[in-house]
């Protein structure tokens, strides 16, 4: 029976690459997205010229009760759901967005990333207790040693808050329902390709024991992994996809200046 997987934030960077590789993968997808459908849509175009099944559904997922009725319609435009990924998350460091004060960036984070992540999965988690499922949550690597600056700090907060309750929400849905996250380094998404200085492209490139910025393809692979029946035994676990992090502070202790420029 063909498998089917909703993505939020499916609109471009990570999310639209987990929905490529998953639809090749023979999954059917649901592909979420808020501001931008024209994008999502032609996600699904092309998901379906080469021989997949996607569809779209729109919602703000920073509003509480949006969120309710996206599960349900869900749920029922795919008359059951295997897969759950929540991928969204606020974009705070380009465009307007990033000329927001701290407090307000940090809330935008809270509702978009945390609230939704807590709410959606706890929600589709009760739900696929009856025929089982996997939920697969988006962390931060860095949230666990910590980067200094302002976004280092609103980051680490959020993300380390979706970080621990993957390990307490695959405790409380287990046996049926696995969860897990991965926690993504320097991933060259839409900040990375069209605003990081050269500072950042240094420290992406010199953070890594690969040498190199991530894609958001190295990501897309070990999500569709982790949903897979292949690892059926993996839950309450943060696997990290980053190259390996070689700590760039203890090179450059005085970054901390350098790393507020994405604030």
């Amino acid at each position: 029976m063909n498998r089917k997987a909703v993505i939020t934030g499916a609109s471009g960077g990570i999310g639209q690459s987990i929905a490529r590789h998953l639809a090749a993968a023979g999954v059917s997808v649901l592909l979420h997205a808020n501001t931008r459908r024209s994008a999502a849509e032609r996600l699904a175009a092309e998901i379906a010229d080469n021989g997949g099944s996607a569809d779209v559904v729109t919602a703000d997922l920073g509003n509480i009760h949006e969120r309710d009725a996206f599960v349900d319609l869900c749920w029922e435009r795919c008359n059951g759901i295997d897969i759950w990924i929540n991928n969204a998350g606020a974009d705070v460091l380009t465009g307007t967005a990033a000329k927001l004060s701290f407090a307000e960036k940090l809330e935008t984070l809270w509702r978009v990333d945390v609230q939704s992540t807590i709410f959606l999965s706890r929600a589709i988690g009760e739900r696929m207790r009856t025929h089982g499922g996997v939920i697969l949550n988006v962390g931060w690597d860095q949230a666990e040693t910590g980067m200094a600056g302002d976004s280092g700090e609103m980051f680490a907060v959020c993300k380390g808050a979706i970080m621990a309750f993957s390990k307490s929400l695959a405790k409380s849905l287990a046996p049926e329902v696995r969860v897990n996250c991965v926690a993504p380094g320097w991933i060259r998404t839409e900040w990375g390709q069209q605003s990081a200085s050269d500072y950042w492209n240094e420290r992406a490139v010199r953070e890594a024991l690969r040498g190199r910025w991530g894609t958001v393809e190295d990501v897309a692979r070990l999500a569709v992994f982790l949903v897979s029946k292949e690892a059926d035994f993996i839950t309450g676990q943060i696997v990290a996809v980053n190259g390996g992090l070689a700590g760039y502070d203890q090179w450059c202790p005085q970054n901390s200046a350098a790393s507020d420029e994405a604030t």
